[in-house]
């Protein structure tokens, strides 16, 4: 268990450090286009690095959707959990320890990427739309990575795939609540902006949660599993 600890948390704060610091530290120079990428290949770079200890869960959704669907018991799911959080946090201070450093950076004003909506968050988007947005989102990433981890699946690619998958999600919704879809990713960097983004957290935990829960499930009554 602590060796699955490890590796979560490990992959977890590459996940935060990547995509987070994409945004932070490169976000002028790359756009929306490049911080997706970022958020997907750091998924490929921990799924081949680390999926063959844990299998690169590096969210409390995947984990929970996988509980769900009858594949992993509730002592690993509490472990995998809590080794994502300590993740999470560890790759959002790395991301401000960096960007500390450079003039001009002011936490309150430039923040660490973290999750959002509504008046003042980039594109405004309502609380409505954020809550179908993490549910739909994360729902679908839950059920790829499900879908490509299964027996029958050609393991060898499920990396990419999920991979691409972030990817795709991030395209598609960077502008609408910065993209979660992982309730670890987007507790690290509000635990140190605060105000706003500790107030909007429960979107973006409640939200996944539900859509990975209904994902497992989905899965586990065989509706999107092989025969």
């Amino acid at each position: 268990m602590v060796k699955f600890f490890i590796a979560e948390m490990i992959g977890t704060a590459i996940l935060v450090l990547f995509g987070c610091g994409a945004a932070v530290l490169m976000g002028a120079h790359i756009g929306m286009m490049g911080i997706a990428l970022a958020f997907g290949l750091s998924i490929v770079a921990a799924a081949y690095g680390l999926g063959p200890i844990t299998g690169a869960h590096l969210n409390p959704a995947v984990s929970l959707g996988a509980f769900v669907a009858g594949r992993m018991p509730v002592a690993t799911l509490v472990n995998y959990v809590a080794a994502q959080v300590v993740g999470a946090v560890l790759g959002a201070g790395l991301v401000y320890l960096i960007a500390s450093g450079q003039a001009g950076y002011d936490l309150a004003t430039n923040g660490l990427a973290q999750n959002g909506y509504g008046p003042g968050y980039l594109g405004e988007y309502a609380l409505g739309s954020a809550l179908v947005f993490e549910f739909v989102m994360t729902f679908v990433f839950v059920t790829v990575i499900l879908g490509v981890t299964q027996a029958d699946s050609p393991v060898a690619l499920a990396g990419l795939a999920i991979g691409l998958t972030l990817t795709g999600i991030h395209l598609v919704g960077i502008n609408v609540t910065g993209v979660s879809v992982n309730p670890a990713r987007s507790f690290g960097p509000a635990l140190f902006v605060g105000g706003k983004a500790m107030a909007d957290l429960w979107v973006f935990i409640v939200a996944p949660l539900a859509g990975g829960a209904v994902a497992g499930l989905v899965h586990r009554m065989g509706i999107t599993r092989a025969a």
